[in-house]
């Protein structure tokens, strides 16, 4: 079990195809405080590096989300990717 489960449990339960979570709710979700590279844009972004492996990427791809940090660095917008093929 990683730190992150509790978010991949977390964003399995939703079925908004997209929302925005502050630092504080997820860290409320995940029991514990977030590290500090929370804050860069990098460290939330699921497509970035996909051959790095990152618990917190994977918690949301896993949860069918993908996760951008926003521009005011203190949450995270989660949005469904689209489906391929879908007309």
């Amino acid at each position: 079990m990683t730190d992150y489960d509790a978010l991949r449990d977390h964003l399995r339960r939703q079925t908004l195809p997209e929302f925005v979570l502050s630092f504080e709710e997820i860290e409320a979700i995940i029991g514990g405080a977030l590290p500090r590279a929370a804050q860069r844009a990098s460290w939330w972004d699921s497509l970035r590096s996909p051959q790095e492996r990152m618990p917190q990427r994977e918690a949301c791809l896993a949860g069918g989300y993908v996760a951008t940090r926003l521009p005011d660095g203190k949450s995270v917008r989660f949005k469904r990717p689209a489906l391929q093929g879908r007309r």
